[in-house]
């Protein structure tokens, strides 16, 4: 697959809207459409339409806002003098603010292109091009649609939804909708992947009906919180009581269902070990991954793993650019792996495998890292620490002389959408559903498998603690522990506020006389510079130039976007065609 995307992907950089959809996401001019009237003539040109859309339209959210929001925000990472992630670490940000307006812009781009893709198999497909060929390609745009209207909902709290791009170019003074309805489209678009895509990617790297069916599991979690009662949403059961407690059963029962699907009969398992995931010989497409953005080694900007060089502290540990010499692990991060009073066991642990995979501090040895078996390399020692703190290891793969795939400003490994030890994670949260604890044999087998190949004790019983502490730990720096907390501030919206008020942020902890991490003894919650978080902090400001150009997207006198409602037409996929 990626030499495919590769050669057609450059073919269609210059063409490719990602340049008129990056500049404003009104901007939706349909760009790549190659000789509609004849081009879709194969089966292959089918697949063709659909590659793009696996790399290029990502790209500016992958390049800084993926870990910036993801992991900044969550206060996973600590970066005092990165302006692409200490103002949403702070609770500062503003619709002009680094990142913010990339990723918006990003999201709106995936979904205008996979409209485009959509419309065009549909409308332009020759005789040549078989039925099973046109229901696959309109289902891999689906759920790359479906993905983005996801992310827009949870980051936002609303989003602007349409399935012809060409709608909003005549018109793109228009209202957002609602969040329900924002989550609503993008369910509906991931079961209609999950019902028409193969059960077998058609090649390295694409999405198959399991992995829909695991990206439901996640958003079934989130629509759980956001509605009321014990059946689908209806466009009227929505959440009004944001500390109610509790959850949607439909919702709860769907996200296990889900995930079930994807354990017990998806072609995915779990890597033997966790130091393999984020090695460059077994990064791309592993047996554990589900779903990568799928960048090309040796490419430029637009199809590179570009995010490396911003979490890279040297050229040593990278190829070219590396500016992430003052990216940390936060301090809260940093105890959960090294020094986490667990509840449940009543006892200290030391993460130390997953530790030393995600995050590098002194005395760390990396062989990975070194052209000579004699001397590896280690970390506070190879060069200096960082001064303020553990820098992050994840993603970071060395040079071209050590793994021959990375060039300037390009790792040449994929990015982790989604992978199985989520689903396991999603199927433990949806069992426990809206009890304090669960000892349900199934969900604590898939929970602590992953604790089993961490290699730290296992439990007999877990709560929404337990959960929480093992998605941080076992996703860190793959941008998704905010979204984790997003969806629990929906139903318990106080805890989630009074949780990330007390976290360490912007904590400085490494004491280099002794080449210990610990928390000066003045060091007090919140740091300098960080803001007091509301509920407000759940969701994003609108990027300033769009709020210029579209009024409806400026904020009412309440402080809130107004929102309309989304008409849906009647449901493509039942639950009878899923489960």
């Amino acid at each position: 697959m990626k030499k495919n995307i590769l050669k057609y992907t450059i073919a269609l950089a210059g063409m490719l809207s990602l340049g008129s959809c990056a500049e404003d996401f009104l901007d939706q001019t349909n760009s790549y459409q190659i000789a509609q009237d004849n081009f879709f003539s194969s089966d292959d040109a089918v697949a063709q339409e659909i590659y793009p859309l696996y790399s290029y339209v990502w790209y500016m959210f992958n390049d800084k806002f993926s870990y910036g929001m993801g992991d900044g925000r969550a206060n996973n990472i600590t970066a005092q003098y990165s302006n692409y992630i200490y103002p949403y670490t702070n609770f500062t940000e503003t619709g002009v603010s680094v990142g913010l307006t990339d990723a918006w812009r990003s999201f709106y781009v995936i979904v205008a292109q996979s409209n485009n893709a959509i419309n065009n198999i549909q409308n332009f497909s020759t005789s040549g091009v078989s039925e099973t060929a046109k229901t696959q390609g309109v289902a891999e745009a689906r759920f790359m649609r479906g993905v983005a209207y996801w992310y827009i909902a949870s980051l936002w709290g609303c989003a602007i939804i349409y399935d012809n791009t060409q709608d909003l170019v005549n018109n793109y003074v228009v209202s957002p909708n609602r969040m329900t309805d924002a989550m609503e489209f993008a369910i509906r678009d991931m079961e209609y992947a999950a019902v028409n895509l193969p059960a077998a990617s058609p090649a390295a790297g694409r999405v198959n009906k399991y992995a829909a069916y695991a990206m439901l599991s996640r958003f079934y979690l989130s629509m759980a919180g956001l509605v009321t009662g014990d059946g689908r949403y209806d466009g009227t059961n929505i959440q009004t009581n944001f500390i109610s407690g509790t959850r949607n059963s439909y919702y709860l029962n769907a996200a296990k269902n889900a995930a079930a699907k994807v354990i017990e009969e998806g072609p995915y398992k779990l890597a033997d070990t966790y130091a393999e995931l984020f090695a460059p010989a077994t990064f791309n497409n592993n047996s554990e991954s589900i779903f990568q953005l799928q960048w090309q080694a040796g490419a430029g900007n637009g199809i590179a793993q570009s995010m490396t060089r911003f979490l890279a502290w040297s050229t040593q540990v990278n190829q070219g650019n590396s500016w992430g010499g003052s990216t940390y692990c936060s301090y809260d991060l940093w105890e959960e792996f090294k020094e986490y009073n667990d509840p449940t066991l009543g006892t200290v642990v030391d993460d130390a495998i997953r530790r030393h995979n995600c995050v590098a501090s002194y005395g760390e040895v990396y062989s990975e890292l070194s052209t000579d078996p004699e001397k590896p390399y280690i970390y506070g020692e190879s060069e200096s620490a960082g001064s303020q703190g553990a820098n992050v290891k994840k993603y970071v793969v060395g040079t071209n002389a050590m793994n021959g795939i990375s060039v300037n400003n390009n790792s040449g490994v994929n990015t982790y959408m989604m992978r199985l030890a989520e689903v396991y994670l999603n199927y433990a949260e949806a069992v426990l559903g809206n009890n304090a604890t669960t000892s349900d044999a199934t969900a604590l087998q898939y929970f602590n498998a992953l604790r089993q190949r961490a290699g730290v004790p296992t439990k007999s019983k877990i709560g929404y603690e337990d959960i929480r502490h093992e998605f941080r730990v076992e996703t860190a720096f793959e941008g998704l522990y905010w979204y984790f907390l997003v969806r629990r501030g929906y139903y318990q919206q106080q805890e989630v506020v009074n949780y990330v008020n007390n976290q360490h942020r912007n904590a400085s902890y490494y004491e280099s006389s002794t080449h210990t991490y610990k928390l000066s003894e003045t060091y007090t919650a919140p740091g300098p510079s960080v803001a007091v978080a509301t509920a407000a902090n759940l969701t994003l400001p609108m990027p300033d130039t769009d709020q210029t150009k579209n009024p409806l997207l400026k904020t009412d006198g309440s402080g809130k976007v107004a929102t309309v409602e989304y008409t849906f037409g009647e449901r493509e996929v039942t639950d009878a065609d899923l489960f």
